[in-house]
């Protein structure tokens, strides 16, 4: 019978505990970016190999090696010995050609008048005639000839294709040089601005895609941001311009290209970079403050989220990323939700709760006793 009273006490004093008192936001579908962070590779802008067009061998190198180059810029000297000879050669040739020209369309003209008079054989005039015309299809082929010679001289000297920054010079002054080597001169990189190639995979960007179908989500910025491989940040930010129509079949990734300004030239083709940038934006995304997210064992997150009873209830969520001090959570909450973000330390499910706005200070009494037996008289 002691005992009995005892636990009638327990049961009396637990009753007597009062409602714990908590804190909860309400659930509100927000527009969040989905910034992304992948690696990327500096590209040059424009690239050109520096080529020679006629076979020789080089008398002059006029450009430093590393420095700025611009197009047209004149980099090697081929010597030009040969093609002044086969130049002058072609002027000669050209001069003989338009003398016989002239000498033949003369003589035709003067056996026309002959020819209409019967006073030469219209045969002859017909000869003279087709000899002049021929005399005359020569001079434009001598002419053809002296301008392929110019061509070939001008040739001699090897200009820049392209601006940009040249690198180290493949030939040396005395090397002997083809117009047909498969070996360039020197290679020209434009690098103001540069390309940043980025890699995603295939699985996230059709996932992207098919957010973006449905709805769930519109197109972000296109505005990047770069992280050196110092760990600090590139200044100067740059634009998406394009994505690759095709997977890599060896990485299972797609290429992204975004176009940096480069004015100091700090950025380097080959050189490796993380890519910031909001690829779209979220629009049925929650946010909750990360107090109110917990994990488990597993790494799985759920909230405390307040029932039609006013009961602690439970819920499973996805929360893969963070904006601020916030928890994006994706899937398991639906707006108007009433979130516990505060009283969560000895909170279990199916708990009855008092819920108040998690913005109204909580009020934290001692718990009231249980009453006291009357003293006996």
């Amino acid at each position: 019978m002691a005992l009995a009273g005892c636990e009638g006490g327990e049961d009396a004093a637990q009753a007597q505990r009062p409602t714990p008192e908590v804190g909860y936001v309400v659930a509100q579908a927000s527009a969040v970016p989905v910034a992304v962070e992948l690696a990327g590779r500096i590209a040059a802008f424009e690239m050109s190999e520096v080529r020679p067009q006629v076979t020789g061998l080089i008398r002059r190198r006029l450009f430093t090696e590393g420095a700025v180059v611009r197009a047209g810029q004149t980099l090697y000297e081929i010597d030009t010995r040969l093609y002044r000879a086969a130049t002058a050669e072609a002027e000669a040739n050209l001069a003989s050609a338009v003398a016989t020209a002239e000498a033949a369309r003369v003589r035709a003209e003067r056996l026309k008048p002959l020819a209409e008079a019967q006073a030469v054989a219209a045969q002859d005039y017909t000869d003279a005639e087709a000899t002049a015309r021929q005399a005359a299809a020569a001079v434009r082929q001598a002419r053809a000839r002296l301008q392929t010679a110019s061509v070939n001289l001008q040739f001699t000297r090897v200009p820049a294709p392209i601006s940009g920054r040249i690198g180290r010079s493949l030939f040396t002054v005395g090397a002997l040089v083809t117009g047909n080597q498969a070996e360039p001169l020197a290679v020209i990189q434009g690098v103001d601005p540069v390309f940043v190639d980025i890699q995603q995979s295939s699985a996230d960007l059709l996932s992207l895609r098919r957010a973006l179908a449905r709805g769930g989500a519109v197109p972000g910025s296109t505005t990047v941001s770069l992280l050196l491989e110092d760990g600090s940040e590139y200044g100067p930010r740059g634009l998406v311009q394009f994505s690759e129509v095709m997977v890599n079949a060896e990485t299972g990734t797609v290429t992204l290209r975004a176009r940096i300004p480069n004015p100091e030239g700090l950025l380097l083709p080959g050189m490796f970079v993380r890519a910031r940038f909001e690829q779209a934006i979220d629009t049925d995304a929650i946010l909750v403050p990360q107090a109110a997210v917990t994990r488990n064992a597993r790494g799985e997150a759920s909230v405390f989220v307040v029932d039609a009873g006013n009961k602690a209830a439970e819920r499973k969520v996805r929360a893969d990323r963070t904006v601020g001090n916030d928890w994006v959570v994706t899937e398991g909450l639906k707006p108007g939700d009433k979130v516990i973000v505060q009283g969560l330390a000895k909170l279990k499910p199916g708990a009855p709760i008092k819920p108040v706005p998690a913005s109204k200070p909580q009020v934290i009494g001692a718990p009231k006793s249980a009453p006291q037996p009357a003293p006996k008289g």
